[in-house]
């Protein structure tokens, strides 16, 4: 089990995490949800150990990760939001110096790179530099990078981000077979339709705090909302949303100075 006690992080005196406190049981999908700077994202480097908490505990088997932090991390799949790759490098090239990091032996990372490559139809790119590679590309090689050393608990931290529609179905159905297969798995993504479908539960932050921890059915009964987006509506967005629209649309389309500010953003 994947453990957070209390944890906060700050930055220059301001909270981006507020006393976060929450578990990712093994075999479990978890949500983790909130508009762009509620903390999401600091909060997976965290757990990744690539930022340390100014305060709270973090905890995997019930101990801390920073007793063993290069222990945890090789057990440890992490997707970032933003993908750190190196372009001269190929994408075979890439996916055999993280095999040669994991210290995966050579015969078998060949067999793991070519049937990833495969499965994630780069094969015909295997040997073109990243920097030739579309985003969502780049999103594949990064997916496999963070899980062919087959680890225990995987970070997903926005995974869709750039891929076509054919390979967004095959990663959420990816998900779920991880999920059966004892995995801890935290996913974070603003795509709440694919959230609802792959989710056990979900955590909603809201301003760096836990507005929200519970199964969707549960969330549904409780908040008596239909779907996820409007559970998620009610928690977490603060603007009225048809108002912020409307004046989008007529700032847009203002011809002179005598419109109407809309609301601010």
């Amino acid at each position: 089990m994947l453990e957070l006690r209390e944890v906060r992080k700050h930055f220059a005196g301001i909270p981006a995490v507020d006393r976060v406190t929450f578990n990712v049981h093994p075999g479990e999908v978890t949500g983790y949800l909130g508009p762009n700077g509620s903390g999401k994202s600091t909060t997976m480097k965290m757990i990744a150990g690539l930022m340390e908490p100014t305060d709270g505990e973090i905890l995997y088997r019930g101990q801390p990760v920073r007793s063993d932090l290069i222990g945890f991390k090789r057990v440890l799949g992490y997707v970032p939001e933003e993908a750190h790759l190196y372009p001269h490098l190929s994408g075979h090239e890439y996916l055999t110096l993280v095999s040669q990091l994991r210290e995966i032996p050579a015969k078998v990372a060949g067999e793991k790179i070519d049937g990833l490559l495969r499965l994630l139809s780069l094969t015909g790119d295997r040997h073109s530099p990243i920097s030739n590679y579309s985003k969502g590309m780049r999103q594949k090689i990064l997916l496999a990078a963070a899980l062919m050393h087959d680890p225990e608990v995987i970070l997903l931290d926005e995974p869709f981000s750039g891929l076509d529609a054919a390979t967004a179905l095959i990663l959420r159905s990816l998900i779920q077979e991880l999920a059966r297969r004892g995995k801890v798995i935290l996913f974070s993504s603003h795509e709440l339709e694919t959230v609802e479908r792959v989710s056990t539960r979900v955590i909603i932050l809201h301003r760096g705090k836990v507005a929200a921890d519970d199964s969707i059915a549960s969330l549904r009964n409780l908040m008596a909302l239909p779907t996820l987006e409007e559970i998620f509506v009610q928690l977490a967005v603060e603007e009225d949303m048809a108002a912020v629209s409307r004046g989008i649309a007529e700032l847009i389309r203002r011809q002179d100075g005598s419109l109407e500010q809309g609301p601010a953003v």
